[in-house]
């Protein structure tokens, strides 16, 4: 390529992506993506095997979930210009598969997403979800991001197999001999000194020198080479694609579980994004977030879209962390994720080699920088301080970032209308939100 043509292409990207202003460059925000793509591309193989325990097709579902990352994070590159990736929700899949499609089948149940996500574009262009968004207290929005951050550091620990379930105790300590544990703690200790020595990319570097540890006698963690290239399943995509049932889903009987998804979904991305732009320093003075509505906005049809395309609700992922650790800052980190997404279709069997063990430890240290967040709380003020606290442990403790939000607003509200500093109340939103919690707690 002609240093013309690069210039033309830099200054492109520069006029749209505003990189300058955000004080990055075309090279981290490419490292940027890369590494936001290797801490989730795991989805690609979750989400199938997730959704096949509903009836659905393995092969359809994958081609769904990497077509449903593709668009969602495109349109929150393009119409926020954010660096925040999206995919199929973890923990959404799961009670899609296990709950919903169990009751009603598949077919209506992605009917039901697609509903959910027609009432989220509606909600979206009213700017509720914005306004719902900035009306997070400051102490909540910095304990938001650090109990996300405990939480994804969490997922790490299990991914690796560094934790593992225990009756007892709930956890327990797992053999840290094993191959997978003793992959994750070396590519975790290369994530740290290289960290500490500033190199770019640490996050992504860490990744490969673990997919590489994986690979040495003994330890046998990585994928077994299978090729490059694999053609996509068409004729399976399209036994998914383009099936869902909207008709059955607009059954009476079913409002309780659309109200169920609303919520999930609302909060679990209105924590990622509050979460991440925390991590980020995209808040402005007032613990705003601009461009709310086209963040908002692009997550509600990425789940429409995801439904048509035959998977659960697509939402924006806390492992967007990793690429703004990384460097990344613009809406073009969203473009290099999503066009690695879409070359996974034809690169599956090298995707696949890549172990869980080996982009776990990027979780781990993504979990320690975003709980830097906590020096924001005041804790000398228990009416800040006591609903933060429980907003951050509840998210790993229930492993659910939804769940964590609704202890840290239903606690606010009631320490602060009895006993707010100054006098000042909650605003009309936080005692909302607080009150649908505690309905959905009691009755959903």
């Amino acid at each position: 390529m002609s240093k013309a043509v690069q210039g033309q292409t830099g200054g492109l990207l520069e006029q749209f992506f505003k990189l300058q202003e955000n004080k990055t460059t075309v090279r981290t925000e490419i490292v940027a993506g890369i590494t936001t793509f290797m801490t989730m591309v795991y989805i690609i193989f979750v989400n199938p095997s997730t959704l096949a325990a509903a009836g659905m097709n393995w092969n359809g579902v994958f081609i769904a979930t990497v077509l449903a990352s593709v668009v969602g994070t495109l349109l929150m590159a393009f119409l926020a210009n954010y660096p925040f990736a999206l995919a199929p929700g973890m923990g959404l899949n799961a009670f899609f598969a296990y709950v919903i499609a169990s009751q009603v089948g598949w077919q209506i149940a992605l009917g039901l997403v697609f509903l959910e996500g027609i009432l989220f574009i509606v909600l979206s262009a009213t700017s509720f979800r914005a306004a719902l968004v900035n009306s997070i207290p400051l102490s909540l929005k910095a304990a938001i991001s650090a109990g996300i951050g405990l939480f994804i550091a969490l997922i790490g620990f299990k991914n690796a197999g560094i934790i593992v379930p225990y009756e007892v105790t709930l956890v327990s300590l797992g053999d840290l001999t094993a191959p997978g544990p003793l992959t994750a703690i070396f590519g975790l200790f290369v994530a740290g000194i290289l960290y500490a020595l500033k190199v770019k990319g640490a996050l992504l570097w860490s990744i490969l020198g673990a997919t590489l540890f994986g690979m040495l006698p003994g330890i046998g963690v990585t994928g077994a080479f299978e090729g490059f290239v694999a053609w996509p399943a068409l004729g399976d995509f399209a036994e998914v694609a383009f099936q869902l049932d909207i008709a059955g889903a607009l059954s009476f009987s079913l409002i309780g579980i659309v109200l169920s998804l609303l919520i999930v979904d609302l909060f679990d991305t209105a924590g990622t994004l509050v979460g991440v732009a925390t991590r980020a320093g995209y808040l402005d003075k007032n613990g705003n977030l601009p461009r709310a509505n086209q963040a908002l906005m692009a997550d509600s049809i990425a789940t429409t879209t995801g439904a048509l395309f035959g998977t659960s609700t697509t939402t924006t992922y806390i492992e967007s962390a990793a690429g703004v650790s990384a460097g990344g800052r613009t809406g073009l980190t969203g473009v290099v994720v999503a066009a690695l997404f879409f070359l996974s279709l034809f690169f599956m069997p090298l995707v696949g080699m890549v172990p869980a063990a080996a982009t776990a430890p990027a979780l781990i240290v993504v979990g320690i920088l975003m709980m830097g967040s906590v020096a924001k709380i005041d804790w000398e003020d228990i009416t800040q301080s006591f609903p933060a606290f429980l907003c951050i442990v509840g998210m790993p403790f229930t492993f659910s970032i939804a769940d964590g939000i609704a202890f840290g607003f239903i606690s606010y509200a009631i320490l602060n209308n009895i006993v707010s500093k100054d006098g000042k109340r909650p605003s009309w939103i936080v005692n909302i939100v607080a009150l649908v919690f505690v309905l959905f707690f009691v009755f959903l």
